[in-house]
């Protein structure tokens, strides 16, 4: 009878003790995770304490891409985009007949902190726009919105283009070119950082204010007279748009990608 009593209360003790186990793994885990929030390596892809607070979102969580999709087809491409190691990338190796595309966010934004860390291969073409309307005019305008442009400036010829450097990496392209702008270089991680505040917009790389600008006014309308954006009427615009992450052809990578909408 002892026995059978001793047996019982250790049957009765395991949950306990599970729970008690699985408690402290998590305790560990958090304690882990705020002395890597202190030291600044949090795992990509992932928000502070101090980020969620400020109210920081993730538009790309490291393993799918629920908050993206083609502007036509208002799916994921099944092919020409890859998630691998936590990184997204526009892969022109992976692309099928249909596949790839540009990219844009499911929910459209008016002002908005924007941070992306993006990685150029050699000679890569891609670009971060915003502003994109995919409804209006049938979705003829699906693909245009204003550029943060990414570039390899040293061997992509369209640096050389445009006028006075305005399509080169952290200009807003084909309108302004970017001033003191530090450069990773291909194949090594920059952060691109996007802020709008009604019609006044900051483009920011590795740090540094690369682009300042007003939309709306006479001096954006004959700035945009001059570009190849001279037909799209309304062009930079809109109230609300997406963001829309660009597939030029070259293997370009993506990953941190976080915004957090302003008053």
């Amino acid at each position: 009878m002892k026995k059978l009593f001793l047996n019982f209360a250790v049957v009765m003790l395991l949950p306990v003790m599970a729970g008690q186990v699985s408690g402290q793994q998590q305790s560990m885990k958090k304690n882990v995770n705020s002395k890597k929030e202190k030291a600044g390596t949090l795992p990509d892809n992932t928000l502070s304490g101090k980020e969620k607070k400020e109210g920081w979102k993730l538009l790309f969580n490291g393993k799918t891409a629920d908050e993206w999709m083609n502007p036509g087809t208002r799916k994921f491409p099944e092919s020409g985009w890859e998630i691998k190691d936590g990184v997204l990338s526009v892969n022109p190796a992976t692309k099928t007949q249909g596949g790839g595309g540009d990219i844009v966010s499911v929910k459209t934004y008016i002002n908005f902190d924007l941070t992306v860390d993006f990685k150029y291969t050699p000679g890569a073409n891609s670009g971060i726009k915003y502003f994109v309307d995919i409804e209006s005019n049938n979705g003829s305008l699906a693909g245009i919105g204003c550029e943060f442009q990414v570039l390899d400036d040293k061997l992509h010829p369209d640096a050389k283009l445009g006028k006075d450097g305005d399509r080169t990496l952290g200009g807003l392209y084909d309108l302004i070119p970017p001033k003191k702008k530090i450069d990773n270089g291909p194949d090594n991680w920059n952060r691109a950082e996007i802020i709008v505040r009604g019609n006044k917009v900051q483009h920011w790389l590795n740090g540094q204010l690369t682009v300042e600008y007003e939309r709306g006014n006479d001096a954006w309308r004959a700035l945009v007279a001059t570009s190849k954006f001279k037909d799209s009427p309304g062009f930079g615009e809109v109230l609300e748009g997406r963001i829309l992450l660009q597939d030029h052809g070259n293997l370009v990578y993506y990953k941190n990608i976080k915004i957090k909408e302003l008053k």
